[in-house]
C-alpha cells in the first residue's frame, strides 16, 4: 500500500474517531515487520500529525510479531530492529515511544526488556502489550524499565498490581479487544482498589478490536469490568491525559 492510500484511509478512520468523541490519538507501526514498511508507516503518522489539530503521538511496535521468514532465527530479528529500524527511525525522528508484544509466541520478557532497553538509547519510551492472551510477565519488565504504560492486562495478577503500585507506570485496559477476542476482563475494579490511576483505550486495529469508538468501550468497561460510570469517565480523561 503505497504512503498516500495509508494516509487516505487514516485520515478517514481518525475523522470517524473524532466524531464518536476521541480527543487524544495514538497510532502504531508494527504491521509490516519489515525495515522499509515500518518506515512507511511511521513517516505517515508524521503527516497526520501535521494535517490534525488533536494530539497524535507515534509508536514504533516492530516488536509485534516475528516474522515467517525468522520463526527459526528469531534473534536476528531483533537485530534488525536494534541495528536498522532503531537507528533511522531515530535519525528521522519517526517515532516518541516503542512498544512490544510480551507474549507467548511473540516476544519473551527477556526480549522484550532488551528491546526497550534499546529503544530507550534513541529517546524512545517504552510501552508494552502485557498480559493479553496470558500471563507473560509484561507487567514487571514495564515497571523494571520504567515504561509508560502496560496495556490489555486481562490476566494480570495480585502481585502484578502491588508491583504497577511501586511504579509510575499506568496500566492501561483496552475492553475493545477483550470484547471481540471474547477474554477475561482485565482486573480493573480491583486495580482501582487499590488505589491505581487506570486509563482506558479503544485498541482499535483490525485484528482483534474494529472499533474506534470510545463512548462503547466506557459502556464496555462499566459492563465487563464492573467500573463506574465516573471511574470510567476519568480513565479515558484525565487518567489517560497523564
Amino acid at each position: 500500500t503505497s504512503e498516500e492510500e495509508l494516509f487516505e484511509a487514516a485520515k478517514r478512520r481518525i475523522e470517524l474517531m473524532i466524531r464518536m468523541g476521541t480527543g487524544a490519538i495514538e497510532i502504531k507501526s508494527g504491521y509490516g515487520l519489515n525495515v522499509e514498511s515500518e518506515l512507511k508507516m511511521l513517516r505517515v503518522i508524521q503527516r497526520l500529525k501535521k494535517h490534525f489539530s488533536i494530539p497524535i503521538k507515534s509508536t514504533f511496535l516492530g516488536a509485534h510479531a516475528i516474522p515467517l521468514e525468522y520463526r527459526d532465527k528469531r534473534d536476528e530479528y531483533i537485530k534488525l530492529i536494534i541495528q536498522e529500524m532503531l537507528p533511522k527511525i531515530a535519525e528521522e525522528k519517526l517515532a516518541e515511544f516503542i512498544d512490544v508484544f510480551c507474549e507467548q509466541g511473540y516476544f519473551t520478557a527477556e526480549e522484550t526488556e532488551r528491546i526497550l532497553i534499546e529503544g530507550n538509547k534513541y529517546g524512545l519510551k517504552g510501552k508494552i502489550h502485557a498480559e493479553q492472551l496470558s500471563h507473560s510477565g509484561g507487567i514487571q519488565v514495564g515497571v523494571k524499565c520504567n515504561a509508560l504504560s502496560v496495556d490489555h492486562l486481562e490476566y494480570a495478577t495480585d502481585e502484578d498490581i502491588i508491583l504497577l503500585q511501586k511504579s509510575n507506570t499506568i496500566p492501561v485496559i483496552l475492553p475493545g479487544a477483550a470484547f471481540f477476542l471474547n477474554l477475561p476482563p482485565a482486573p480493573a475494579k480491583k486495580m482501582i482498589e487499590q488505589g491505581l490511576s487506570l486509563a482506558i483505550a479503544s485498541d482499535f486495529n483490525p485484528g482483534s478490536s474494529p472499533s474506534g469508538n470510545i463512548a462503547m468501550m466506557i459502556s464496555l468497561a462499566c459492563v465487563m469490568n464492573q467500573m463506574t460510570p465516573q471511574q470510567a469517565f476519568n480513565a479515558v480523561t484525565v487518567n489517560a491525559a497523564f
